[in-house]
């Protein structure tokens, strides 16, 4: 068997708050709450891949990649600009509204409020 990754967890300090906001940029569909007593706001990344934003006290960031092709970045650039998200091309510096990946020909990081970094590359 193959194995791919299923879910991960992503602190958040509101879950559907967060789960909304990270569904809207990256232009995907939150899913129903999820869990024992609903406790995951869940946004399905493709097949096979869930992100389960889970409410905790004391979040600590995590840092998430991925890939997307140059059509789907710029609506994900388009939607960061049209709600004033701040985006960067540094993980230190995901505010200074350069696209000039250091690993890719265009790429961004951006956060969110739990200071989740996300991270967006496209090849061309």
């Amino acid at each position: 068997m193959t194995i791919t990754l299923n879910h991960a967890i992503v602190p958040a300090i509101d879950n559907r708050q967060a789960a909304g906001f990270f569904a809207f940029i990256m232009g995907l569909e939150e899913q129903p709450p999820a869990g024992r007593d609903g406790h995951f706001a869940p946004v399905r990344i493709n097949d096979t891949l869930t992100l389960d934003f889970m409410t905790v006290d004391e979040p600590v960031g995590v840092h998430l990649a991925f890939d997307v092709d140059p059509a789907t970045f710029e609506r994900i650039l388009d939607r960061l600009r049209q709600a004033g998200v701040p985006y960067g091309d540094h993980p230190a510096h995901p505010d200074n509204g350069r696209i000039d990946h250091p690993l890719c020909p265009r790429g961004l990081f951006f956060v969110d409020a739990a200071r989740n970094l996300y991270e967006v590359m496209s090849p061309e």
